[in-house]
């Protein structure tokens, strides 16, 4: 590899641990949000729908979710073009027998970061499109009532499962992307490995079983209202 296209693959991991760490910071303020689903209903209602009015009328937000909608397309757009490239180079060497010592998931980024991308795309269209375009009934306090939204959602156990299916996907992804980010970045020090380690894998353990435990208490606490 040239000392261009190295400098071109340098910038394109760094561009893509800058934004996979900013949404690594937005999982754990959406999650902070959205726990306020596990409330009791009544009280989870008014909170939910309060707080999804409040983040919609602050011009903050706009711009953050703005940054967000870009970290995203970056994200995945970086990702897919140092697959391919890594691909393409990889034809050029001798087989390289380091990845059987790797982690499974570490030689299936692609793979995680699909399954992920699939997972947005429902999920922007349920709930992000919805509250935004569809017609949503209102709650007691005139807020668009998105919580009755997220309760019909996952009142379908497919549904549930494909989510919490997705949450582990992410985990797994995060697991290698933290590492991945913080040695792209040069944080990757010997000095500090062990608590980048320990950081990284318990960050992804929080941001998984907290995201995946919000649809099954939904659908085991509300389902009965359905029948």
């Amino acid at each position: 590899m040239d000392n261009k296209n190295r400098a071109s693959t340098l910038m394109r991991k760094t561009l893509m641990a800058v934004t996979g760490l900013f949404l690594c910071f937005f999982l754990v303020i959406h999650l902070l949000g959205n726990l306020q689903l596990l409330l009791p209903a009544e009280q989870a209602k008014a909170s939910f729908n309060s707080y999804s009015q409040l983040l919609s009328g602050n011009i903050f937000i706009k711009i953050i979710s703005y940054v967000l909608y870009a970290s995203i397309v970056i994200h995945c757009l970086d990702a897919l073009i140092i697959t391919l490239k890594n691909k393409k180079t990889a034809g050029r060497y001798a087989v390289d027998n380091r990845g059987k010592a790797s982690k499974w998931y570490s030689r299936n980024m692609g793979i995680l970061g699909t399954l992920i991308l699939i997972f947005l795309v429902f999920h922007f269209r349920d709930f992000w499109y919805q509250y935004k375009f569809g017609s949503l009934p209102k709650d007691e306090s005139g807020h668009k009532d998105l919580y009755a939204i997220v309760v019909a959602a996952y009142h379908d156990w497919w549904y549930v499962l494909f989510y919490v299916l997705s949450m582990f996907a992410l985990g797994y992804h995060l697991l290698h992307g933290f590492y991945s980010a913080a040695r792209s970045l040069g944080l990757y020090h010997p000095k500090y490995v062990s608590w980048v380690r320990t950081f990284g894998t318990g960050y992804s353990y929080i941001i998984t079983i907290g995201f995946a435990i919000i649809p099954i208490y939904i659908y085991l606490t509300q389902h009965v209202l359905w029948n």
